[in-house]
C-alpha cells in the first residue's frame, strides 16, 4: 500500500480540521510551524514544503499497518485483538512508598527508572501536569524525577513534541512512555520515510512504554464539566474503576464522581477513530490490571503486554533486580483484555465509517488489510 507524502496544507485539512487530530505532538518541533497551546495543534505560518515529515509522522494520515507490523514485530508474536504478544505478566513496584506516588501498581515509573539506572536510557520522555492542569512532554534525567511525574492524567500531553526536541540535544538514548497513538507516530517515524533519510533523530529511540488508553480529555470540555466544583490546580489525580462506569476525579479538597455519560462529551472526537487501546506498537505496554478480587486490591497492580526484545530485556532485569513483584496470572486474564481491545476496534472502525460514509474509506486505514479482515463493522 503506497501513499503519496504530503505535507502542512494536507494534514490541516485532513487531520486537523477533520477532528482527527490526537495531540501527540509528533508535528511539533519539526519545524518552526506548527506549536501545540491550550490542548490544541496550532498552525503558525503556512508552510509551502509539499512533502512534509508533519504528514508523514502524523499517526492519523495514510498508513500501511502490515509493513508496520513486518517492521518491527515476529509474525508468530502478532495477535488480531492487541497486537504482538511475547509475554503477559501481573506485576507492580516492589517499593510500596514508591507506589503511592504513582498509578496503580507503579509499573511505568519503575520500569522506566530502572531503564535509566541501568543506563539502556540517558534521558526519559514523559508527562508533566503545568499550569490549569494543561500537560506537556519533559525529558529528565534522573530517577526520581519520573516518579514525581507517574500519575494518570487523562489530558493530551504532546509528548512526541518533546522527543523531537530532545533528540536534537545531547540526548543519546532516549526512553519515552507513550500513549496508543504516540507510539503509533514513533512506530512511523522509524520506517524512516524518504523525506527523513540520513542521519535520523529518530535512531536515539531505544525504548517505548505504552500506556493503555481508553480516550482522553479535552481540556476545554473538562473546564465545562468541572465548572463551580474544584478549581484545575486542584485536581491531583483521576481514574475510572472496573464496573462503576464512572470517572473519579481527586483532588485537594476529596473526590469528584461524574457518571460516564456525563463524561463522553469531553472526550476527544480523534479518540472516537482510534483502533489500539494497548500501545501495540511499544516494547512493552501497561495497563491497570483485573483481578479476581474487589478495585481496592486490583488497583495496586498493573498488566503488562511484552512486545519487543527489548521489552524481554526490561522486564527480565526488573524482575532479576527485585524491582518489580510479580502476581500469577489468573485464568482468562488475557483473554478477558483481548475482547475489550477487539470491541473497541470494532467501533472505531464502525465510527470511521459513518465519517467517510463508505464501508472502502477507513480515512487513515486501508479496508483492504488484512490485520482488518476478521473485523464486521
Amino acid at each position: 500500500m503506497a501513499h503519496q507524502i504530503m505535507g502542512q496544507k494536507e494534514l490541516k485539512e485532513q487531520v486537523q480540521d477533520a477532528g482527527l487530530c490526537t495531540g501527540c505532538g509528533a508535528c511539533i518541533n519539526l519545524c518552526p510551524y506548527q506549536v501545540f497551546y491550550h490542548d490544541r495543534t496550532i498552525v503558525l505560518n503556512p508552510c509551502d514544503i509539499k512533502a512534509g515529515r508533519c504528514y508523514a509522522f502524523c499517526p492519523r494520515t495514510p498508513v500501511d499497518l502490515q509493513a508496520l507490523h513486518a517492521h518491527f514485530f515476529q509474525e508468530s508474536d502478532l495477535t488480531p485483538e492487541i497486537g504482538p504478544v511475547k509475554a503477559f505478566f501481573i506485576v507492580r513496584a516492589a517499593d510500596a512508598e514508591q507506589r503511592k506516588q504513582a498509578q496503580h501498581g507503579g509499573t511505568v515509573s519503575a520500569l522506566m527508572s530502572l531503564a535509566l539506572q541501568e543506563g539502556m536510557i540517558d534521558t526519559a520522555i514523559v508527562a508533566e501536569n503545568q499550569e490549569r492542569f494543561l500537560h506537556a512532554g519533559v525529558a529528565v534525567q534522573q530517577p526520581m524525577e519520573i516518579w514525581e511525574r507517574g500519575k494518570s492524567k487523562f489530558i493530551v500531553s504532546p509528548t512526541v513534541a518533546e522527543f523531537n526536541r530532545a533528540a536534537r540535544s545531547d540526548a543519546e538514548r532516549i526512553g519515552v512512555v507513550a500513549t496508543p497513538c504516540q507510539a503509533f507516530a514513533l512506530a512511523k517515524m522509524r520506517l524512516k520515510p524518504e523525506l527523513s533519510s540520513g542521519d535520523n533523530p529518530i535512531d536515539k529511540l531505544k525504548l517505548v512504554i505504552g500506556l493503555f488508553c481508553g480516550f482522553t480529555l479535552s481540556w476545554a470540555k473538562l473546564l465545562d464539566l468541572l465548572h463551580k466544583k474544584t478549581g484545575l490546580d486542584a485536581i491531583t489525580g483521576m481514574d475510572v474503576p472496573p464496573g462503576k462506569d464512572v470517572l473519579e476525579i481527586y483532588t485537594e479538597e476529596g473526590v469528584l464522581v461524574f457518571p460516564m455519560e456525563d463524561v463522553q462529551a469531553c472526550i476527544r472526537e480523534a479518540c472516537r477513530y482510534c483502533i489500539d487501546t494497548t500501545a501495540e506498537y511499544a516494547d512493552l505496554s501497561v495497563g491497570s490490571a483485573r483481578l479476581s478480587g474487589n478495585w481496592e486490591e486490583s488497583r495496586s497492580w498493573n498488566q503488562v503486554i511484552v512486545r519487543t526484545d527489548v521489552g524481554m530485556a526490561l522486564m527480565a532485569l526488573a524482575r532479576n533486580s527485585g524491582t518489580l513483584e510479580f502476581h500469577d496470572v489468573p485464568t482468562g486474564n488475557l483473554e478477558m483484555l483481548k475482547k475489550a481491545a477487539w470491541e473497541k476496534k470494532r467501533t472505531a472502525l464502525k465510527n470511521l465509517v459513518e465519517k467517510s460514509g463508505s464501508a472502502d474509506d477507513l480515512i487513515y486505514l486501508d479496508a483492504r488489510d488484512r490485520l482488518l479482515a476478521d473485523l464486521k463493522y
